[in-house]
């Protein structure tokens, strides 16, 4: 099929308005417990539980995206020959839905959630999921599971859209059929006992990606390749991982899951510029917004390491925190090395690190006004 004919049978699956009420629901034949769903609500632990159902889409090189339904969650059903075991072809996201006051439920802009899933899988040569099909997958699998949104302080139900080669070949090609599916996890507050500084090692043995690599998409590949270093660190007595640029080995670019952000004495700030070969976050975007509007300084560009050893020596950097949907915001207080080890503010969470966390958590869960309307109801 050539590409003409493939965007025509897209096209034409998506010709009507997709909503949440598009998606035929199939609930499941065995329900958890009120019971069971409370208790696993209690303390939920990351990726670890999940809610009843699942939403899915099936796209096909001859008819497009269709077949938009909720159904149970369960295991899939897949060809020892399938593309995505063989060839890596698989994207994938992740947001959060959370549970205000009043009890209705909302997520955090997910329309550029489903503008990066577009892009990754641009990158991966997977079929480009429309972005009200994405926002509308979520809406459908949180409203027939609202009941699994946890209440507590700093909880929500987080979401895991994803996408594979399901076709089953052998052979170095885009596969001809794909999969998409949303499933969700109730999770408690990232930092339990209270947000604490981490601490990370600076690899100079490995990279994340390279220029015109996948950096840029939120593939699995690219956390695969982060889980040797990750080890690396852990041995070293470290939390987290931070990667250099592949070509020279000396400017900053992100943790294993994480963007991050320096903080100078006189209140400006700065982040690694993209460059192709970092993950674009969402919530890297949002702060950088919410630091605008505190009247920061914001300086976009690329940070040698040495330059930050020098401030941190110098005391003309005072902050450095990485950010993320699962953590949201996370302050750095000790950064290692093979020739350095330096603590951070003391070992302490910063006053522009904090109040940073504070505001976005506080627009997140409706305890703060929403002047950017990042929030999007689903419940």
């Amino acid at each position: 099929m050539t590409t003409t004919e493939q965007t025509s049978a897209d096209t034409t699956a998506a010709s009507e308005p997709v909503t949440a009420s598009s998606f035929d629901v199939r609930l499941t034949d065995t329900p958890t417990s009120d019971a069971d769903r409370e208790a696993a609500l209690v303390a939920p632990k990351f990726g670890t539980v999940f809610s009843d159902h699942m939403a899915r889409i099936t796209w096909t090189s001859v008819d497009g995206w269709h077949d938009r339904r909720v159904e149970k969650y369960g295991p899939l059903q897949i060809d020892p020959a399938t593309a995505v075991l063989h060839y890596g072809q698989e994207i994938f996201e992740g947001l959060k839905a959370y549970r205000h006051a009043d009890g209705s439920v909302w997520t955090f802009r997910p329309e550029a959630n489903a503008r990066r899933f577009a892009r990754s899988a641009r990158r991966l040569a997977l079929p480009e999921l429309p972005v009200d099909d994405f926002v509308a997958s979520v809406e459908a699998v949180v409203r027939t599971d609202a009941a699994w949104v946890p209440a507590g302080e700093e909880t929500s139900l987080y979401l895991r859209p994803f996408m594979y080669a399901s076709e089953a070949f052998l052979g170095v090609r885009p596969s001809l059929e794909a999969e998409y599916l949303v499933i969700a996890s109730p999770v408690g507050p990232y930092f339990a006992g209270g947000v604490k500084p981490v601490s990370i090692w600076v690899t100079r043995d490995y990279s994340r990606a390279g220029a015109g690599g996948t950096g840029a998409a939120k593939c699995g590949g690219n956390y695969a390749s982060s889980l040797l270093p990750q080890q690396e660190a852990y041995d070293k007595g470290c939390e987290q991982v931070c990667f250099l640029d592949a070509a020279t080995g000396t400017v900053l670019e992100e943790l294993g899951g994480m963007n991050v952000f320096v903080v100078r004495a006189d209140g400006s700030v700065e982040t690694p510029e993209l460059t192709g070969s970092i993950l674009e976050g969402v919530t890297r975007s949002s702060i950088l917004q919410l630091l605008t509007d505190r009247g920061h300084e914001i300086s976009e560009r690329r940070i040698l390491l040495a330059e930050l050893l020098d401030g941190l020596a110098d005391g003309s950097v005072t902050e450095v925190f990485a950010c993320g949907t699962a953590a949201v915001v996370t302050p750095i207080g000790r950064l290692a090395g093979d020739a350095f080890d330096v603590t951070i503010g003391g070992g302490q969470p910063g006053a522009v690190t904090t109040a940073v966390r504070d505001e976005l958590t506080d627009i997140q869960y409706g305890r703060a006004d929403d002047r950017h309307g990042w929030m999007h109801r689903l419940v």
